[in-house]
């Protein structure tokens, strides 16, 4: 049971961090695609395991991808990537607070960040997970999109 529960834990935290989900419903449904057949009662209890939050506007977020949020969405002006190098371009003087933010949430694609006054070097594992980066932090920026 426990083991089933971690599984679908992994798969909510990737499904949140990936697409915009803004009800139990839609999670239940984007679990049911990866093979996980659960109720929408499950995912609420789920939800409050793993501390999930919703945002103003109206989609779910990580506890730990929160703080993360926050920084970002007030001080980052721009993210990109070149294979697995993910530029962070932030306000003055902000970068090693967002760099400190992006060590936290424990990304699986991180391997770790270097800091300046307004930019963040951050070096992924492949280049594949640079440019999932570069759409979570994007994400992060603009929940909406």
């Amino acid at each position: 049971m426990a083991k089933k529960r971690n599984g679908r834990q992994d798969a909510i935290r990737e499904i949140v961090r990936n697409k915009n989900v803004r009800t139990q419903r839609v999670l239940v449904e984007e679990l049911k695609k990866q093979g996980y057949d659960c109720t929408q009662a499950t995912v609420s209890r789920d939800i409050a395991d793993m501390g999930l939050r919703k945002l103003p506007e109206g989609v779910y977020v990580l506890a730990e991808d929160l703080h993360l949020q926050r920084m970002v969405s007030e001080l980052v002006i721009e993210v990109v990537h070149a294979g697995n190098l993910v530029i962070v371009k932030a306000q003055p003087g902000t970068a090693s607070g967002i760099a400190a933010a992006i060590d936290a949430a424990e990304l699986p694609e991180v391997l770790g960040s270097l800091a300046g006054n307004d930019t963040i070097l951050v070096i992924t594992r492949t280049d594949e997970d640079g440019a999932h980066l570069e759409q979570i932090i994007s994400k992060l920026c603009d929940p909406r999109s």
